[in-house]
């Protein structure tokens, strides 16, 4: 077994909870891949989702990266909404202020053509905590990025003031990574990331 993160082999069962792996290397914990679900069931439990556009709670969930994408771009920048899901408000609020969007979801925006050109921004939206091989998606979205690109990705992070036992994020069955400010920056460094800054659940990377 290696990180799916890092590929290190140096990994550590948690004690205080079964099923669950440390990475020694790159700080990374993760589900026990024999649990991961199969892409069938994966796609199954995102159907279950109740992702309304035009629910004003999932609007308001979601508001900390529409305003970081408001304040930081104009709307003649070009973005792209990686793990779209099935309702993507993301895309529907920025476009609505008149921002170019592209959608990318490997379940239901399937149109790989988005991926053969590049953003100023790419927005990700609880998704990271889902990759299975994180490493590649996040080559992937850095690659997509133009020179001066912005990743903003929102995702609970795990925290020294909650116990991992009880932390209900470790709870959902499609929910196999987790991330911390150890292995964000780990992400940084190695694929060469100007900057990190981490607002609460708000993640954003910067490419020079």
């Amino acid at each position: 077994m290696n990180c799916p993160l890092c590929t290190s082999s140096h990994l550590q069962q948690r004690d205080d909870i079964e099923d669950f792996i440390n990475c020694q290397h790159c700080g990374t914990v993760f589900k026990n891949p024999v649990l991961w679900p199969s892409p069938k069931e994966e796609k199954e439990r995102y159907l279950l989702h109740q992702n309304d556009i035009e629910d004003t709670g999932y609007q308001n969930f979601v508001s900390p990266i529409v305003e970081a994408v408001l304040n930081q771009f104009d709307n003649a920048s070009r973005g792209l909404d990686f793990g779209a899901g099935t309702g993507p408000v993301i895309t529907k609020l920025l476009q609505h202020k008149g921002y170019s969007m592209a959608l990318w979801d490997p379940f239901f925006h399937r149109d790989r053509s988005v991926l053969e050109t590049t953003y100023d921004f790419i927005v990700c939206c609880e998704v990271i905590e889902h990759f299975h091989h994180p490493m590649k998606e996040f080559h992937l979205m850095q690659s997509l990025l133009n020179k001066g690109g912005k990743l903003f990705c929102m995702s609970d992070l795990i925290s020294k003031n909650t116990a991992f036992s009880n932390w209900y994020y470790k709870d959902d069955p499609t929910h196999v990574v987790f991330y911390s400010e150890k292995n964000l920056n780990w992400i940084q460094q190695h694929l060469n990331f100007d900057l990190l800054t981490i607002e609460g659940r708000l993640i954003i990377f910067d490419k020079g």
